[in-house]
C-alpha cells in the first residue's frame, strides 16, 4: 500500500485541457487536465465511459485508429509536444500503453510474447536476455509457463505477459488500462503488488485507469477522478480515500453506514463537483 507521495516530482507527462472527439462529432473530453510525476503511480478514475481509455489514448496517440482526434489542448512529455507522434515513436520516447481486454498474440508462446517487446530496442542479445530474466523475476508463473501458447493461458497470466511485453521495451512510462478487468480479487491484488514492485525497483512511471478505485487509491499515490469526459476531482489517494464524497460514490461506503453502492442516489451527487 502507497500513502506517501514519491519524493521525486519532476513532471513527465502534462495533459493540458484536451477535448477529443471522435467522428468528427462525438466530444468525448471535455478539458481534462492531468499531471504525471516520475516514479510515481497516478490513477485515473471513474465509471464506464467516463473517459478513461480515450485519456490513455490520446496520450500514446492511439486515437486515430478509431477516428478520434485532439482538438483542443496539448499534451506534453518531457516538456516536448507529443501530440504529432506517431505510436512507435511514443514508444522510442519512452511511452508504452497496456490496452485494456489483456491483448496477447495467442499463437505465440509466452516467452514469443515477451520478446515482441523488444522488437523496436537497438540492445545485444546479452540485454535482452538479461531483461527477460528480470520480468521472470516480477512474474514467476510466466517463467513456469513460457513455453505454453498465450492463448492457452489464464486471463491473470495473459495480463502479466501483456505488462512483461511493455516492460521489454525498457519504458519510463507505462500507460496501463483497466489492469483488474475481468479478473478474480484475488489475482487484481497480485497484479497491483506487482505494479508497486516494478514502480519502486525499475523506477517505471505508471498512469493506470482503473474502474476498481477502491484498489487503485491503496496503491496510487495520486488519483484524478473523471465524470462524462471531465475531471471533477483530484488529490493524493490518501485524501481521496477518506473523502465523503468518494466514499459514497465510488468505494460504496459513506458517514451514516451505508454499504450499498446501488442504494446511493445520484441526484444526492453535490453539485460542486461539475461546477
Amino acid at each position: 500500500m502507497l500513502d506517501a507521495a514519491p519524493t521525486q516530482q519532476e513532471t513527465v507527462l502534462e495533459v493540458n485541457n484536451i477535448e477529443v472527439i471522435y467522428n468528427h462529432v462525438i466530444l468525448v473530453l471535455k478539458g481534462v487536465s492531468l499531471k504525471v510525476p516520475k516514479g510515481g503511480i497516478t490513477a485515473l478514475l471513474g465509471g464506464n465511459g467516463a473517459g478513461k481509455t480515450t485519456t490513455l489514448k490520446a496520450i500514446s496517440n492511439l486515437l486515430h485508429s478509431e477516428r478520434g482526434e485532439v482538438t483542443k489542448g496539448n499534451i506534453k512529455y518531457r516538456g516536448r509536444p507529443v501530440q504529432d507522434l506517431d505510436p512507435a515513436e511514443m514508444v522510442k520516447a519512452g511511452v508504452i500503453q497496456v490496452m485494456e481486454g489483456r491483448h496477447c498474440f495467442e499463437h505465440l508462446t509466452v516467452e514469443e510474447n515477451l520478446m515482441t517487446g523488444a522488437y523496436t530496442r537497438k540492445a545485444s542479445k546479452a540485454e535482452i536476455a538479461q531483461d527477460l530474466e528480470m520480468v521472470y523475476s516480477y512474474f514467476p508463473r510466466l517463467k513456469e509457463r513460457r513455453k505454453s501458447q498465450a492463448g492457452y493461458t489464464s486471463g491473470g497470466e495473459q495480463q502479466m505477459v501483456a505488462i512483461g511485453r511493455a516492460l521489454m521495451s525498457r519504458p519510463e512510462t507505462i500507460l496501463l488500462d483497466e489492469p483488474s478487468m475481468g479478473l478474480a480479487p484475488q489475482l487484481v491484488e497480485q497484479i497491483f503488488e506487482i505494479v508497486k514492485a516494478v514502480n519502486e525497483g525499475e523506477g517505471v512511471t505508471f498512469l493506470l485507469a482503473e474502474q476498481n478505485t477502491n484498489v487503485a487509491l491503496r496503491y496510487a499515490h495520486y488519483g484524478y477522478i473523471l465524470e462524462s469526459g471531465r475531471v471533477v476531482m483530484d488529490g493524493p489517494a490518501k485524501d481521496l480515500r477518506e473523502n465523503p464524497d468518494v466514499k459514497e460514490f465510488y468505494l460504496g461506503m459513506s458517514d451514516d453506514g451505508r454499504k450499498s453502492f446501488r442504494e446511493v442516489r445520484s441526484y444526492r451527487r453535490r453539485k460542486r463537483w461539475l461546477a
